[in-house]
């Protein structure tokens, strides 16, 4: 079970977000192979709009990596049972019904019949500075970034609620990522996993999310951007005491 191994896993660790609307086959060839020679734990695919098919996706990652690939939907039209697992995610920041649970009542038939692993996850939209993808696609306004009170019930929320795992997000390319002190307050008050990810662009980021308590951080833009910092970060996580 991956969410045992992963998530619940003692160390810190790294996630590379592969967005199949944003990347050209080559690139994608590319950053697997220097994440899979950086020691990345995982590849998370998924993003706000479709160019090539998830499936399509999954079997290049999986040409070029052994490493354990799981679903990041954005909609009911992004999954596959080539992958590993899914993050069943419910937007519980937001008010959309479609997000918290009418995509999910669509998508069940599939995910029943397949063999993924499922690994429900409460998704938590943060204002990053900037209008992201999420804010548009999902019709929802993220929190605000200071509210932190607000963000940590609604991670309370989530947990007494079921879900697995909580994921702080500030936004596919986000001007920030989110705050250190959201961070660590959310951690002091959940039990599950906890996840973060959107705007780390730096390795003093990188450091401060990872002090704060993230279980597993999940960068993507900064990636696609400079493919190299994947082995830096990698390190920073897995060297974090």
């Amino acid at each position: 079970m991956l969410y045992n191994t992963l998530f619940k896993s003692d160390k810190k660790k790294l996630a590379v977000l592969i967005d199949p609307g944003k990347i050209d086959i080559s690139e994608l060839k590319n950053t697997v192979s220097v994440a899979d020679k950086s020691g990345v734990d995982f590849f998370l695919v998924g993003g706000s709009i479709i160019s090539q098919t998830v499936d399509d996706t999954v079997d290049i990652i999986k040409q070029n990596s052994d490493l354990p690939i799981i679903l990041f939907p954005g909609s009911v039209y992004q999954l596959s049972e080539k992958a590993d697992a899914v993050l069943l995610l419910s937007l519980i920041s937001g008010r959309n019904p479609e997000f918290l649970i009418g995509n999910h009542v669509t998508a069940a038939p599939f995910l029943k019949k397949s063999n993924l692993e499922i690994i429900s996850t409460g998704y938590i939209l943060i204002d990053g500075g900037s209008k992201t993808s999420v804010e548009y696609m999902s019709n929802t306004k993220p929190i605000p970034a200071d509210k932190s009170d607000i963000i940590v019930a609604t991670a309370v929320a989530g947990e007494m609620l079921g879900l697995s795992a909580i994921y702080l997000e500030a936004g596919s390319g986000a001007k920030n990522p989110v705050k250190d002190f959201v961070v660590k307050s959310v951690k002091e008050n959940i039990t599950v996993p906890l996840i973060v990810g959107g705007g780390i662009k730096t390795e003093k980021e990188l450091h401060e999310i990872c002090k704060a308590g993230a279980d597993i951080i999940v960068t993507g833009t900064a990636f696609e951007k400079e493919p190299n910092l994947i082995e830096k970060f990698a390190k920073i996580i897995h060297n974090y005491i």
